[in-house]
């Protein structure tokens, strides 16, 4: 149900206006377990208020300019046919009328790119930013359906998401020249141990030079024999030791594990590893698993970021 932060008062059974941002997130949050929208956010003063909520997500709709145009012609042709009708052209730019190409695109960026009141710092804030090139309502509204926008899982992550963030997260401390790989290793929903990969403790870090096999720029999977840095599974596992390992522990990490890595995944005894991207060695590391009894699969989180909706 629709809730605008304009004006005062009831206008309908399922559209409320209010005075306030403030006003709107009281009256929301009372209600959170029901679905609520609002196109009516223009400010990031208003943003910063609902964004502290644990229930909002921020969603932004574009297309190509020519795809608007084409779209703002059609309703200029439609307004011009059905003159008496008081729907606007368009919220921002509703007192021109027929407009030009060249008019249009300088009323749109203002609209996007104006220093006070333009929408680019809003949507660049957008969990999920669709690309919207649909020719028709009905066929928006259908490809909208397989984006599943009601996923729960976007507001508040399933344990396999928050671990998989966290080995994404331990990624970013990676120094190696060639990859980011992140792991962690969780018993009972907690970490027992992350790691990501690098040269070791007491050697300069592979970015820096510290790996010459690295650094030479090699292939994938040659001249591993000289290659000075642990993998991140690696240096989780060295962290945890094999004593905080017990029957059902969970390697999370966000790259498949190298044949190498997935022996002493086996060795050590984890249970099951996930991953959420995939590696050259995927097939040999899935063999490993299967013949070890450790289970194997991939954690693919719900479309977040650019979504162009025709794909």
């Amino acid at each position: 149900m629709p809730a605008d932060i304009i004006g005062t008062g009831l206008r309908n059974c399922n559209e409320y206006t209010f005075d306030t941002a403030d006003f709107l997130l009281d009256f929301v949050t009372k209600s959170w377990q029901s679905f609520w929208v609002t196109t009516d956010i223009h400010s990031e003063a208003v943003l910063d208020k609902l964004d502290r909520r644990p229930f909002f997500i921020l969603v932004s709709v574009d297309a190509p300019i020519h795809v608007r145009w084409k779209r703002f012609q059609e309703r200029q042709r439609l307004q011009q046919l059905f003159s008496s009708s008081q729907e606007a052209i368009s919220p921002r730019i509703s007192s021109h009328k027929n407009l030009g190409l060249e008019e249009f695109v300088l009323e749109s960026d203002k609209h996007l790119y104006s220093p006070e009141d333009g929408l680019l710092p809003l949507i660049s804030r957008a969990a999920i930013k669709l690309l919207n090139t649909s020719s028709d309502v009905a066929h928006f509204y259908a490809r909208l359906a397989g984006v599943n926008l009601l996923n729960n899982d976007r507001l508040r992550p399933t344990w396999d998401q928050y671990f998989m963030q966290l080995a994404s997260l331990g990624a970013q401390r990676s120094n190696c020249m060639k990859r980011r790989v992140g792991c962690v290793i969780v018993e009972d929903k907690r970490v027992i141990s992350t790691g990501y990969n690098g040269t070791p403790r007491g050697l300069k870090n592979c970015a820096d030079g510290g790996c010459p096999r690295c650094n030479e720029g090699q292939g994938s999977g040659v001249g591993l024999g000289t290659c000075l840095c642990l993998h991140a599974e690696e240096n989780a596992l060295l962290e945890a030791g094999r004593g905080r390992i017990r029957q059902g522990t969970i390697l999370y990490c966000d790259t498949c594990p190298c044949l190498t890595c997935s022996i002493k995944i086996t060795q050590v005894g984890i249970s099951e590893v996930v991953y959420s991207q995939g590696y050259s060695m995927d097939g040999e590391t899935a063999d490993v698993f299967k013949q070890a009894g450790v289970r194997l699969r991939q954690f693919i989180p719900p479309a977040n970021g650019m979504i162009h909706l025709e794909k």
